[in-house]
């Protein structure tokens, strides 16, 4: 599956003008808002097991993580807010056994007058939540929720600034992002899975025991620790993306402690790894579809002004022309190969503010024969910065999904054996995401993890925010999810772009802010527009 990132705080406050409307109807389910026209993430998850809630009560082995004082001290880069480090065992079955990992912490004190601590997480799994608190969310979020919560965030373990997962030094990083994932023959098969063979082997090298111990599950049960040294009764929540597994996780482990949760692009944790990667696969061919529809309208669509069949068909061309002759960039050194470019494309489909800039470097690749600008696309998509260094979201990525789950593939034959089904949902990028699938053939750690429904009975109403093109969490997700709770209610945006709250829709945010503020949910099946 696609590392699921946010998109940037500067794509966010481009969108805030847009104008929207909402609907409300009985049923959270309506029809051809989702590939294939139904929920059917929640069809194909029906059979998992549901995920068991935890004993409310604390385990005494335990207390001592659960009763430790955060000693807060003014961020350094980030003077608004205080940081401290938590405390919390490496392994929920032996705690105080003298292996805990560090997770660093975040928050910045409410304005008004307080109700609480609200957590946030902007998913990947990889992404760093006190990076989000302290570049977005903390000044960004809408001042009436600032003003009554406590802003707070933890970087899940492996992650950001809690003993983070990182697999390859940054030259290695660089290589591993040009190996084609669209094997030919057996040869580049071979590479493929050489380079993911090496990827894994280096997380094990340099995460050692702790790439065992980076699950959701276990960050769930890490966020029921910050909110004890916070102070809450219950927890508050937004997560986004990737997000939404996390706090669907600590509900189903603490339905008793659950508060109001807001899960915004929605994951379903019904659905084994396979269907999962189909689905996404799936999304982002819906989004690319809607790009195509735009930019076709214009005089000066890059991937000419015909029909959608026949854009797609010039791109997956310029693609397959990559493949055999990659093309210069303005970055020395640096050229622009098949993957990099299906990785910029992929980048732009996260939010409509990013089309223009996708169309520029899809004209600039196409007719001046310079890649530039999909590399710059690609780059942001790996956490490239500058001056060559990587961020640690792929590595954590990883190590996150493979343990989550079993592989949906073990070995090349079983890709073979899927790849038609892959490219029928999506011509263009489908090749691309069955060998992509692949990464965990060779984990060195066995997944811990499986496909859960999560009903949470008990908990309150929770919020379940589902964007009906949304590229990387198909809005069948957020139908499943909602479905699944006992409590579940779901908002549905109708639009492009991954995510939906805090992202220009007045409909969505004032829904949202209402629930957050009072814990009065909109009507489930409400719809903006």
């Amino acid at each position: 599956m696609r590392p699921l990132p946010l998109v940037s705080a500067a794509a966010l406050l481009s969108s805030a003008l847009l104008l929207t409307a909402c609907t409300s109807g009985s049923s959270p389910f309506s029809t051809g808002d989702s590939p294939g026209g139904s929920p059917r993430g929640g069809q194909a998850g029906a059979k998992a097991a549901v995920l068991a809630p935890l004993p409310a009560a604390i385990p005494a082995a335990l207390r001592p993580y659960y009763e430790q004082k955060a000693a807060w001290k003014t961020c350094p880069e980030a003077a608004d807010f205080q940081c401290a480090t938590l405390r919390v065992p490496l392994d929920y079955a032996k705690p105080g056994a003298g292996k805990d990992v560090k997770l660093a912490v975040s928050r910045i004190r409410a304005t008004g007058k307080r109700q609480g601590s609200l957590l946030v997480n902007p998913g990947g799994p990889g992404a760093s939540a006190v990076e989000y608190l302290q570049s977005w969310a903390g000044v960004g979020y809408p001042a009436e929720v600032r003003a009554a919560y406590d802003m707070a965030a933890v970087d899940p373990r492996g992650v950001g600034g809690s003993q983070p997962v990182k697999c390859l030094s940054d030259a290695e990083m660089e290589a591993h992002t040009q190996v084609d994932q669209t094997p030919d023959d057996t040869a580049e098969v071979r590479r493929l899975t050489t380079a993911f063979g090496k990827f894994a082997q280096g997380c094990r090298k340099h995460a050692g025991e702790l790439l065992g111990h980076v699950s959701t599950t276990e960050a769930a049960r890490d966020m029921d620790v910050f909110r004890a040294v916070l102070g809450d009764r219950k927890l508050t929540y937004v997560g986004a993306s990737y997000g939404t597994m996390l706090g669907a996780t600590y509900a189903g482990l603490f339905p008793s402690r659950t508060g109001r949760l807001v899960l915004d692009g929605a994951m379903d944790p019904s659905l084994d790894s396979l269907r999962l990667n189909l689905d996404q696969n799936a999304g982002f061919t819906v989004a690319f579809e809607s790009f195509v529809k735009d930019c076709v309208r214009r005089a000066d669509c890059p991937l000419g002004t015909g029909t959608g069949a026949e854009a797609a068909k010039r791109l997956r061309a310029l693609l397959d022309s990559l493949d055999r002759k990659p093309l210069a960039t303005d970055d020395e050194g640096r050229r622009l190969s098949e993957p990099l470019a299906t990785m910029g494309v992929l980048q732009a489909m996260y939010a409509e503010d990013f089309w223009p800039t996708l169309r520029d470097a899809l004209a600039q690749a196409l007719r001046e024969k310079n890649g530039t600008g999909l590399l710059d696309l690609s780059d942001q998509y790996y956490e490239r910065n500058p001056d060559g260094s990587y961020g640690s979201m792929m590595s954590a990525f990883a190590a996150v999904n493979c343990l989550d789950q079993p592989a949906p593939f073990r070995v090349p034959g079983d890709v073979q054996k899927r790849v038609a089904d892959f490219e029928k949902s999506s011509p263009v990028f489908g090749r691309d995401f069955a060998w992509a699938a692949l990464n965990c053939g060779e984990w060195p750690v066995a997944a811990t993890g499986t496909a859960n429904r999560i009903e949470a009975k008990g908990a309150p109403p929770i919020l379940v925010v589902g964007t009906t093109r949304d590229p990387a969490t198909p809005y069948a997700w957020a139908q499943a999810l909602a479905g699944q709770l006992s409590s579940g209610v779901l908002l549905t945006y109708e639009g492009d772009g991954h995510t939906a709250y805090v992202r220009g829709s007045a409909c969505v945010d004032g829904a949202v802010d209402r629930y957050l503020l009072t814990g009065r949910p909109p009507e489930n099946g409400t719809r903006c527009s």
